[in-house]
């Protein structure tokens, strides 16, 4: 017993994933605990808040850091929507910042060490997905009517092809959420896990034998704040990519 306390792979590399219930909660049957998960996601929620109420706060025309960053986050995402969306997107800007700096702290609160992923559950990030999905759907069919149903017959494809190309269309485009879901997460998970392996190797070699594990550790944890917020960007303008064929039917 005492042995396994040390052995470095005594747990799984899984275990950090775990839904841990804080708050047992039962309505209706259906299990609303207070989680870890939860916990967390208010953890980044009030970050985000914290972090635009402080940088913001003064307005000084030669800003300091912290409002540097905040016009930098701000500028960042409305010319992504500029560039993919257009003008007629901006109105969805709140609903994409959000999305992207949630999205984004969440990932970013992961890489610290004893706190907890949200974004390696698929249950989180295919909910964001399939309200995304949802409201895109919507979205086009009050601009458009059944008008958007020409989403699924590109231009140019001779008849004969028809039938073939609008069952690809319809299947590619009821699998968004799907995918959008998936990368978000199988990113997530597979980069903690593999920081977790690690570092069970450093804790097994020791000093003298741990250096090469912890050298490949500090690099892989570069490149997961790196795909860290590569994820977010990519889940942000894939909404955009998704905005626009709503709004142009593009």
């Amino acid at each position: 017993m005492a042995a396994d306390q040390h052995d470095p792979f005594s747990h799984s590399p899984m275990e950090q994933f775990e839904i841990q219930r804080y708050i047992p909660m039962d309505l209706a049957g259906f299990d609303v605990s207070f989680t870890n998960s939860s916990l967390f996601m208010v953890v980044a929620t009030g970050l985000i808040v914290l972090f635009l109420t402080m940088g913001m706060r003064h307005r000084a025309l030669v800003p300091g850091r912290l409002q540097s960053m905040a016009e930098l986050s701000y500028e960042f995402v409305a010319n992504m929507m500029r560039d993919t969306v257009g003008p007629e997107g901006q109105k969805f800007f709140p609903f994409v910042f959000t999305l992207f700096m949630f999205v984004l702290f969440c990932n970013m609160i992961g890489m610290v060490p004893y706190t907890f992923t949200v974004t390696s559950h698929i249950i989180v990030t295919f909910a964001l997905a399939l309200a995304i999905f949802i409201g895109v759907t919507i979205l086009g069919f009050i601009k458009h009517g059944a008008g958007y149903l020409r989403l699924f017959v590109p231009h140019g494809v001779p008849a004969a092809l028809l039938p073939l190309i609008v069952v690809i269309e319809v299947i590619s485009y009821l699998s968004r959420p799907i995918s959008l879901s998936v990368r978000l997460f199988a990113n997530m998970m597979a980069g903690h896990t593999m920081l977790k392996v690690f570092g069970g190797f450093i804790v097994m070699l020791g000093i003298w034998g741990g250096w090469l594990p912890l050298a490949f550790s500090v690099a892989f944890v570069g490149l997961e704040v790196l795909v860290a917020f590569l994820q977010a960007y990519v889940f942000a303008v894939l909404t955009c990519i998704y905005l626009n064929d709503a709004l142009h039917l593009h």
